[in-house]
């Protein structure tokens, strides 16, 4: 099998792996993940790491304020930026796909970690 046709297998097994009950899959997932892991992200640090379209993400976040799982505010330093901030509801989501997820996974061998390390500095290499 061709490095691209790898690439692909991987890129959907992660996917389906991933995907969530709800729409927006792992788009949704990637959001809030981000919103918990870091604090005080614009609108624009969050396009600019995820590498996603400006229209996708409006879209999304729409969808996440509407379901009270994120607030989106003017910052206070800067009134031209908005922030996104994950609520309790959010949190909470995220953290049950986190602990379904690596319950899922369960323990990896020191292969599997040595692998997906070495496989994530190939990919940044061309990102």
């Amino acid at each position: 099998m061709k490095n691209i046709d790898k690439l692909i297998e991987i890129e959907g097994l992660l996917e389906n792996l991933m995907k969530s009950n709800r729409e927006g899959g792992i788009l949704r997932i990637k959001v809030l993940y981000f919103c918990y892991l870091y604090q005080n992200l614009t609108v624009s640090m969050i396009i600019d790491k995820l590498g996603i379209k400006k229209t996708n993400f409006a879209i999304m976040t729409k969808e996440l304020e509407n379901e009270s799982c994120i607030t989106i505010k003017k910052s206070n330093l800067d009134k031209r930026c908005r922030m996104v901030e994950l609520t309790e509801k959010g949190k909470k989501e995220i953290e049950t796909f986190i602990k379904n997820l690596e319950s899922k996974l369960g323990s990896t061998t020191i292969e599997v970690d040595n692998a997906i390390n070495i496989l994530c500095q190939y990919l940044n290499r061309f990102i």
